[in-house]
């Protein structure tokens, strides 16, 4: 009889993602244990009993998906896994905390997609301001677009916070090119933007119809927020880059249900993976926004 897929889904918060769960069972992961309130200090223990509790064909079958809400922990948490495999006894690894690597991979793979089909341009040199950027998906998303070298605004309501999460965009990720905003002088980010993300808080409007007017360079508005009202004016969330009404330069929209549609496709191959590969792989936001890129 064939081994049974297995996935551990650990978390530092209280519940475990009902959202997580179904995701891994359509993507072919028979079995889902969920394990909440997990320290780091605890991962070693937590991995280390699932590696020696399988054959090799199992251990094949066997994944840990780590979730939460805090992008740094989950790559933390990645690096601490992998710290205490011990070859042959490994499995494969994927972290996605709070749905942020692939809701921030697919934001940005059709921000991209929709920058070359309408404007010829692609990301690297683009002036990029994320609003609300000081959450999971912003992080993520800053990351992504840094790398691939754009110039990034990261704005929060806070400048202190903005500052430290930039600094820790540059330091640890190598982003280098991410820096920190606050939201009372967005106006004055918006002169020079190329792209405008919106990672806020849902239901709420952080870019109004004048904000669109006054961007006289805009090119690509994207909303995650699928709570009325629209977090950027204008964006619906079935947009896949319709042109904007109000733009002077005919910023494309795009909605958090058209971004969503590729984040539930980046999501999926990347939990697939975790049992086809041969060997065994760890998967974070930049895998997650490899998948996104071939879905657009």
């Amino acid at each position: 009889m064939e081994k049974p897929h297995i996935l551990h889904l650990i978390t530092s918060e209280k519940n475990a993602s009902p959202f997580d769960v179904n995701m891994a069972h359509d993507a072919g992961w028979t079995n889902i244990l969920p394990y909440t309130g997990v320290e780091q200090s605890e991962i070693q223990a937590l991995v280390q009993d699932a590696i020696f509790s399988r054959s090799p064909s199992g251990l094949k079958r066997t994944g840990i998906f780590f979730g939460g809400r805090d992008t740094h922990e989950a790559m933390d948490m990645i690096e601490e896994a992998k710290k205490h495999m011990v070859p042959p006894f490994e499995v494969s690894v994927f972290a996605d905390p709070s749905g942020a690597f692939t809701t921030a991979a697919g934001m940005v793979a059709l921000t991209e997609k929709h920058l070359n089909d309408g404007f010829n341009q692609g990301l690297d040199k683009s002036n990029v301001v994320i609003l609300g950027g000081t959450g999971p998906v912003g992080v993520a998303s800053a990351v992504i677009c840094a790398k691939a070298g754009a110039n990034v605004r990261l704005v929060g309501r806070s400048m202190e916070k903005a500052e430290k999460i930039s600094a820790i965009c540059n330091d640890r990720y190598q982003s280098k090119n991410v820096s920190p905003g606050v939201d009372e002088d967005k106006q004055k980010y918006l002169k020079d933007a190329d792209i405008v993300l919106n990672t806020g808080a849902a239901g709420i409007q952080l870019m109004t119809d004048d904000h669109v007017k006054s961007g006289e360079n805009l090119k690509i508005c994207a909303d995650t927020n699928a709570v009325p009202p629209s977090g950027i004016a204008g964006v619906d969330v079935m947009d896949s880059g319709k042109i904007m009404e109000v733009s002077p330069s005919k910023c494309r929209g795009i909605g958090a249900l058209a971004i969503g549609n590729v984040k539930y496709k980046s999501q999926h191959e990347c939990l697939k993976l975790m049992y086809t590969s041969d060997k065994p792989v760890y998967l974070d936001f930049e895998d997650a926004f490899k998948f996104a890129q071939k879905s657009v």
